[in-house]
This record gives C-alpha cells, structure tokens and sequence, in this order.
C-alpha cells in the first residue's frame, strides 16, 4: 500500500449478510497479520451496525491467534445494546473455523460537557527537522540490521518520522519513551469521522512496543525477541484531520514475563488531544538452541 486510498480499499469491508462482513490483508513486513488491519477492520464492521449519530468513544480488544495473510477474515458484529445515549457491539473475526481476534466496541450519541486535556510535550522537534523511516532507510540501509532494513524497505500509506533516532548497533539502553510524528500519504479528501478513527486505530498499533524494548535494548531487539499485541484498547475524545503531521507520544510503565506494557496519546501538531491508546504486547526472548 502507498497511499490513503489503497489503506482505506483494505479497510472498508464487503457486507455478506447477517451483520458479517469479509476482509483481506496486506503484508506489511510480519510474517502474520498486522493487528493494527484487524483492529480497523473490526472497527469498520462494527460502525455498519450503529446509528450514524453515534460514534466511537472507546474499545478493547484480544488477539487470540496469528491471522494468515493468505486468508480472508470474517467479522461477526453482535448487536449488545442500543441505549438513549450508548451503542454497544462485541465484534468477532474468524479465519476458517478459528477465533483470532475479539473486540468490543461503545458509541456515544454528542453531547456537551465539561473539557479538560494533558497537555502535548513542549520544545519537541519538528517534523521538518526529521527523517522520516524511507530517509533513514536511504542514508544508513547499508549499515542496518536485515530484518530492520526489510521492515523499513515496505511501502506504506503513512510517513513516520521518530523524534528519537537511535542507532540499533549502539546496543545501549534507553528510557522507555517514544515519539513519532506520522501523517499519511495521498488525497485524504473529505473523510468522515467514523473512516478517520478506523484509520487512526490501524496507526496505533505501529511503534507502541518500542517503548517497550528501550530499557533494554543493550541485549534485545526486534531480531531477537518475539513480538506480537496481545491487547489494545483506545479512547477517542475529540474530532481531528489528517491534513497535518500528528504526534504519538508513548510511554512503557513496564515489562516483566515476556510481557511488556506502553500506552500512549495521540496530538494534532497543535496541541489537541485526540485519542489514548494502551497495549500488552508478548516480549519473548528467542533462545537458540546450544
């Protein structure tokens, strides 16, 4: 994928019938199915099934099994409740005969309220100042490990700019924090709310476990530690575009048994608060056989 339209060709499912809905997956580096897709995709299913007023506050979700690249995944909403001011869906995506995935999802009706927000990090570089992950991969890919190089030779429909460069043959450790600018590639046009969050969700998965590896990044790395999300949960608060370069700013309390947990808040360049987003990911160590 290069650009908004071919990641929204991919989000944006066929309807079979019965409130189940078919999908496809791209490689985007993994062996297996980016859980980022997955997670939009059941976000895409289940906005089919609420009352357009209503929109997405808040989801969690389990991934069960590794998806297959080369099989189409199947989305079965579950209609839990339609209330005066909350929708509630339980999404469930099967390759086959196998469960790979849960979600569930609320939507909230708008309504006025009280406001408050964390404020975004100051004196942070700016986008322009940055090299983006196609730059670093032109300037140092001779110098990169393989699995790095392959990973950041993909093509994709967002632009990722980390405001922390970190050298991977340094093999120091490192503070448990990440921030990356992204803005997506392409033509956004003139997206719905709705099509924005399945978008934002798909990004959400990228970069979240790095945090999780810096602390000890003096003996692990992405070559030598499985890694897969093991749960996702995001809360949307405010409406957004994509026009400009937004700021995800993570953070990894901890990592203990081969588990390791970041989270995270999503910014407009400006300042606004868009969304929060928590995650456990498996951090297992690859032993090789002696």
């Amino acid at each position: 994928m290069k650009d908004t339209k071919e990641l929204l060709e991919i989000l944006i499912l066929d309807d079979i019938g019965d409130n189940c809905f078919n999908g496809i997956s791209k490689d985007i580096g993994s062996p297996n199915v980016f859980g980022g897709q997955v997670l939009a995709q059941s976000l895409n299913a289940a906005y089919r099934t609420v009352p357009k007023e209503r929109i997405l506050h808040s989801l969690h979700s389990y991934f069960l099994e590794a998806g297959n690249l080369n099989i189409p995944i199947t989305y079965s909403v579950q209609v839990i409740r339609d209330g005066g001011s909350f929708s509630t869906r339980r999404v469930t995506a099967h390759q086959n005969d196998k469960t790979i995935f849960i979600l569930a999802c609320s939507f909230h009706r708008e309504e006025e309220g009280y406001e408050h927000q964390m404020p975004m990090k100051k004196d942070l570089k700016q986008p322009e100042e940055l090299m983006s992950w196609s730059d670093m991969l032109a300037q140092f890919g001779d110098f990169l490990p393989k699995k790095l190089k392959e990973f950041l030779s993909i093509e994709r429909p967002i632009d990722f700019k980390p405001v922390q460069v970190v050298n991977p043959l340094m093999k120091e450790d490192l503070p448990p924090v990440v921030d990356v600018w992204f803005k997506l590639k392409g033509n956004q046009g003139d997206l719905k709310l709705a099509v924005k969050q399945q978008i934002l969700t798909y990004i959400s998965d990228y970069n979240i476990l790095t945090a999780c590896l810096y602390p000890n990044a003096s003996k692990a790395h992405f070559g030598n530690t499985q890694m897969a999300s093991l749960d996702h949960s995001m809360w949307f608060y405010r409406d957004f575009d994509f026009d400009d370069w937004m700021l995800f700013s993570i953070e990894s309390p901890n990592s203990y048994g081969a588990r390791g947990f970041a989270c995270g808040n999503i910014y407009s360049r400006e300042g606004k608060l868009i969304a929060s987003v928590a995650q456990e990911g498996l951090m297992r160590p690859i032993r090789k056989d002696k």
